[in-house]
């Protein structure tokens, strides 16, 4: 093996080495390289992807913290609302992530063969796709916004407060929709820097404008939980126009006035492919849900405690996701490269460095998950079950930091079906009926939910290991 490639865990190249690391690397990372990802050095491309789509899904996790910290201050009733609303919003997220995980995975194979305009047809078929799926869920969410929180398990004092903001939440979803399938195709094209810019301008403009349409900052009116909904559309909505002027002017992946318009080829192969990325994702959320309905029937302090430190969870999952994201890139270009062997030795480079990530976060959450939640919250109710959920699922994690890895590199192989029973098995089979085991029937109350987190978390890395190494994936055509 050829130390250009590098072998699984080897560690970075000394800088000034060929392929090693420095600070025109962390430039390069930020600003967006344009290297063909399917030679050279395997932790190089790692490091180059990794970093700006770790940054990504950092900036992605922060809209849910930010309106949590502001949110807090109106009381437990508007946090939950909040929590009822991003949870049954989920299911959308679901559908994005599925469909952005097929669009990753055929733009990837593209740029591996080097067929930049099929690469950009597949873009513009994923755009329609997503646009047709938001406006049909986004105006049944905003019409029956008050049935939902109400079907959730929300008193009526929380309806109240919170149908503003979740219908305008749900009427936003053709701006949610874009921002996720916009930046999958910039993640299958390897442009992650640009995926990265555009989570971030999004989130700059939410941090400001938050507090101010909450509170009544200033010039701008005192909207309560309503001003959290507008803030974070109107952010996300500068976030996918400055997505779309990037994909006007790319460099790795350009669209044309050739590439628009519709192909039905590539349409029906996106939602094959993507079918099972979107039940992939709607099996995952549903089990969410599920342990949100069983610690709804602990009371509304329960709730927000879990709301918080669930949240504070994504902060960091979401991270670990976009270094996964690496592992997915990787894979799709390699394959379509005709270089499998290659894919396969990204995946254990990237497994590795996830590991390292994660265990820093273990120790960094069972040491201070106290500290940590109280930034959140004054109420010692509140706080006490945030501190718990928050240390007891991170000990989930460092094995989970391996399933994220080999999970994503069967989506980026386009091979979605496998990590769909994965998920299957260990949150359904598993999760929910152990959660609502521990917590009713052998008493330990809401701490069962996330003793039964945590569980399922090691399971399906187990059984996703198992799987990758069998290597069929390698044999995926999309």
């Amino acid at each position: 093996m050829s130390a250009s490639t590098d072998a699984p865990g080897s560690g970075p190249s000394s800088p000034g080495r060929k392929g090693g690391f420095n600070l025109g690397s962390i430039r390069e990372a930020f600003h967006g390289s344009e290297r063909d990802f399917t030679t050279g050095s395997l932790n190089q491309a790692v490091f180059l992807l990794a970093i700006p789509m770790m940054l990504e899904m950092a900036g992605e996790s922060l809209f849910a913290v930010v309106d949590a910290f502001f949110v807090a201050r109106l009381g437990a009733e508007a946090l939950a609302a909040v929590g009822i609303t991003e949870t049954v919003l989920e299911i959308i997220y679901a559908i994005a992530i599925g469909l952005g995980m097929s669009v990753t995975a055929m733009v990837a194979r593209r740029i591996g063969e080097h067929d930049e305009r099929g690469a950009a047809r597949t873009a513009v078929q994923a755009i329609w796709v997503g646009l047709g799926v938001s406006i049909l869920f986004g105006v049944a969410g905003a019409i029956w916004a008050p049935d939902v929180l109400r079907l959730m398990g929300a008193d009526e004092a929380t309806v109240a407060l919170g149908s503003g903001y979740t219908r305008i939440i749900y009427g936003s979803m053709p701006i949610i929709l874009f921002l996720f399938v916009n930046n999958a195709i910039y993640r299958g094209a390897g442009d992650a820097a640009m995926a990265m810019r555009s989570i971030w301008l999004a989130n700059g403009i939410n941090v400001v404008l938050d507090p101010m349409l909450i509170f009544g900052i200033g010039p701008f009116p005192e909207l309560g939980l309503a001003g959290a909904a507008v803030a974070t559309v109107f952010g996300r909505g500068i976030g996918v126009l400055y997505q779309f002027w990037g994909l006007s002017r790319g460099t790795r992946l350009r669209i044309t006035a050739a590439d628009v318009g519709f192909d039905l080829e590539i349409i029906l192969r996106l939602i094959r492919v993507s079918a099972g990325g979107v039940l992939q994702m709607l099996v995952a959320t549903a089990s969410y849900i599920g342990l949100i309905r069983i610690l709804a029937t602990f009371g509304s302090t329960v709730l927000a405690g879990y709301v918080i430190a669930i949240r504070v969870v994504i902060f960091i999952i979401l991270p670990s996701w976009g270094l996964a994201n690496a592992a997915a890139t990787l894979v799709g270009q390699n394959l379509g490269a005709k270089q499998p062997d290659r894919a396969e030795r990204a995946v254990w480079i990237t497994g590795a460095w996830n590991m390292a990530f994660m265990a820093a976060v273990t120790v960094v959450f069972v040491a201070f998950a106290g500290p940590i939640v109280r930034i959140f919250t004054s109420d010692p109710g509140t706080a006490a079950v945030g501190e718990s959920a928050l240390r007891i699922i991170s000990y989930g994690y460092v094995m989970y930091a391996w399933g994220m890895v080999v999970l994503q590199a069967f989506n980026g192989a386009g091979d979605t079906w496998t990590p769909t029973g994965v998920n299957l098995v260990a949150f359904w089979l598993v999760q929910i009926p152990l959660a609502w085991t521990l917590a009713n029937v052998v008493g330990i109350g809401h701490e069962g939910v996330y003793w039964a987190i945590a569980a399922s978390y090691s399971l399906s890395a187990l059984i996703g290991l198992l799987l990758f190494r069998r290597g069929k994936w390698k044999l995926k055509q999309v």
